[in-house]
């Protein structure tokens, strides 16, 4: 597990590589909060000295000078928020990019266990609040901190006195923050829940659009939506309940220094303790006082919406990725010859149910074995195991003798195809879908393999070839030409392991024949695992196992398993018993 590092430390080790662009930003920030204590003095002067003195060229001067520290205050506040939004974006692109680097080596079961929208959320949604805090949060923060201790100082060189009477009820404003803090985070977690819960539900809907339209669905979705809708309405309406509680307060609090300033001060000066010019100085210094702190109570909502979006981006890097062993080792090629010893596997937590249990089988290098018997008895689990998709529990699994987990993942995976029934294509064009099986491929290559698999006829056909676009998950394909791209990705890996999950079982006969014929081919003089329903499919394997949810129950070829009569036969005749 990642080491905890305090989480504002965590958060500034984000500003390392922009840090030349943060410490202009900053000094930008200082140089503003200076010009803004430089006003009140000036007034100062002009009310006790240069009226009553008629000084007009020290009068023509000094608005002279503040002109040109206009101008200049102009320039700073351009580079502070066109620039030092531009540092929160790249902070907010390296998180992004880190982020999504880190999804790619969580393990399954993490998929397994969050939702897709939510991930979406942590990834859109909280990283954007941390941007925005990541720009204005130091900035506002330093800005108001400097204007609050030079306001201090500046009031205290009028009247000292005065300026403790103010600054006595500032303690009260830290109390009430640091009460309602403790709440405003709780509330803001659970806003943050509920919107990833939202989009999880829109993302769900709109992938199953085609479902629920055939079923008529609308309404049940719409009413699964309300759910969550109205769970993230009522989190942010606890939100600004809050929030509105807290600026109100705020709001009051800023408006009674005022008036504490005001009645104060009117009575110093009625007491003659201050002059007119060092009354209307001190209440512009309380007017820029009041600016900062008016800054923080409206930054707050944005602290807070940031930190709770950077807690939730450091919880997923927080998440254990797929370990690789110090001396993993990486062989240039396998040959094949896989062995399972005495296996043992269960989702999740639960020990009490395993889905592999005790299970040994050994697939010679170039040979082809099928997987064949009811749901529920882990064929596809071992498909899974093979490429470590997922840690097996106990035994071992062995390829060329190598123990798969002295083996890098990498080196591993290279070596093994994959065709499922499910094929996942890539919102992209044909061409980019098919060299995901070897993206140093050229384009000869590609039209080779997508010729082996039967589907470059086709291709040629579309109005812009190979150059098509696929659309969302291959949504402009029909299953067969999904698969056959699916099987040309397989042919241009070239792999020495193929495993074959149900790869023509949603397929009608026609298809699924034509299919068959570039699946043989693919399968030629590589260790193939087939897991299949359609037993018409496997006749021609080298061994067929039969795994019920107790285990291997019969294993051999097709002509022995029927002449043995049992659960194969009995699967066999009854796919067959109308033919």
């Amino acid at each position: 597990m990642t080491k905890k590092r305090s989480m504002l430390r965590r958060f500034a080790s984000y500003y390392k590589p922009h840090k030349t662009l943060f410490i202009i930003d900053m000094i930008c920030a200082f140089a503003i909060s200076a010009f803004n204590l430089v006003y009140p003095y000036i007034t100062k002067q002009i009310i006790n000295n240069y009226v009553p003195n008629k000084l007009v060229n020290m009068l023509l001067g000094a608005a002279g000078f503040l002109f040109g520290f206009y101008i200049i205050k102009a320039g700073l506040n351009y580079f502070l928020h066109c620039w030092g939004h531009i540092v929160g974006v790249r902070i907010q692109s390296d998180m992004r990019r880190e982020l999504f680097t880190h999804l790619q080596k969580l393990p399954f079961a993490y998929f397994d266990d969050n939702k897709t929208g939510v991930i979406m959320s942590r990834m859109t949604n909280d990283l954007f609040q941390v941007s925005e805090l990541a720009h204005h949060g130091p900035e506002d923060v330093f800005l108001s901190a400097i204007t609050l201790i030079g306001a201090f100082i500046m009031l205290s060189t009028i009247n000292v006195y005065l300026t403790l009477i103010v600054f006595a009820f500032i303690p009260f404003f830290v109390l009430y923050i640091i009460l309602i803090r403790a709440k405003m985070k709780k509330v803001y977690a659970e806003t943050r829940v509920a919107q990833g819960e939202v989009n999880a539900d829109i993302e769900s809907a709109i992938s199953g659009m085609r479902v629920s339209r055939a079923y008529t669905a609308a309404q049940h979705e719409l009413q699964k939506f309300d759910v969550g809708n109205d769970r993230f309405v009522e989190s942010r309406y606890r939100q600004f309940k809050l929030l509105g509680k807290f600026h109100s307060i705020m709001t009051f609090f800023m408006d009674f220094l005022y008036f504490a300033v005001l009645l104060a001060g009117g009575l110093f000066f009625f007491y003659g303790k201050i002059s007119v010019g060092d009354f209307t100085a001190f209440v512009l210094y309380i007017s820029t006082l009041i600016t900062p702190i008016r800054t923080l109570v409206t930054i707050y909502d944005q602290i807070q919406e940031g930190a709770t979006g950077f807690k939730r981006f450091c919880d997923i890097m927080d998440e254990d990725v797929e370990r690789e062993s110090e001396t993993a080792l990486d062989p240039d090629s396998l040959g094949g010859n896989i062995e399972f010893k005495n296996v043992t596997f269960g989702y999740g937590d639960d020990d009490g149910h395993k889905v592999i249990h005790d299970f040994s089988l050994k697939i010679p290098a170039g040979k082809t074995v099928a997987l064949v018997g009811p749901s529920g008895g882990g064929k596809t689990t071992l498909c899974h195991l093979i490429p470590r998709f997922y840690e097996i529990d106990s035994g071992s699994i062995t390829v060329d003798g190598y123990d798969i987990r002295d083996l890098s993942r990498y080196a591993l995976r290279r070596n093994i195809g994959i065709v499922q029934q499910d094929v996942f294509l890539f919102n992209g064009t044909v061409k980019e879908n098919i060299a995901y099986g070897d993206f140093s491929a050229t384009d000869d290559m590609i039209v080779q393999a997508a010729k082996r698999a039967n589907i470059h006829d086709y291709v040629m056909s579309l109005p812009n070839g190979y150059d098509t676009e696929v659309g969302e998950r291959g949504v402009k394909l029909s299953g067969g030409q999904k698969q056959r791209i699916s099987i040309a990705r397989a042919f241009l890996k070239n792999p020495p392991i193929l495993i074959l999950d149900e790869a023509t079982s949603a397929l009608d006969n026609a298809t699924e024949m034509q299919i068959q014929a570039a699946l043989e081919e693919l399968q030629g003089g590589r260790t193939t695992l087939v897991v299949a329903h359609r037993l018409s499919t496997v006749k021609n394997a080298d061994e067929i196992i039969v795994i019920t949810a107790n285990g291997v129950e019969e294993r051999g070829t097709h002509e022995k398993l029927i002449a043995h009569n049992g659960i194969y036969k009995e699967l066999y005749d009854y796919q067959f018993k109308n033919l």
